[in-house]
């Protein structure tokens, strides 16, 4: 088992979260305090959900949490981009980032899924 912060899902997911930190700071003051903090905490909680499918016996549980949780993160940046509350640049930025993570971890899923 190797560590969860040597991961290549659990690195890029790190990315992520700053991207997020660096494009909330830009929020309009109306966003920055719910939907910008929504979104800091909702990628941060995907690390722990890595973590966990990392150390568990039953790691499909922890990856269908995790797939919960980055449906909703991915919302949320849609919802910002949609809004124009972020950049086409910025949105395609992420969107590149999120698909790599959504690939290892459907690709984590399919290895450690219910049999």
């Amino acid at each position: 088992m190797a560590l969860y912060y040597t991961l290549p899902v659990y690195k890029e997911v790190y990315q992520l979260i700053q991207l997020v930190f660096r494009l909330s700071k830009n929020f309009p003051r109306e966003y920055k305090y719910s939907l910008g903090q929504d979104i800091k905490r909702d990628t941060m909680q995907l690390v722990r959900h890595i973590y966990r499918a990392n150390t568990a016996q039953q790691k499909w549980v922890h990856l269908q949490a995790f797939i919960d949780d980055f449906e909703l993160v991915k919302l949320q940046i849609r919802l910002c981009h949609d809004m124009r509350i972020i950049s086409t640049k910025s949105y395609a930025e992420t969107v590149e980032l999120m698909n790599s993570i959504g690939k290892q971890i459907s690709g984590w899923s399919k290895k450690y899924g219910p049999q």
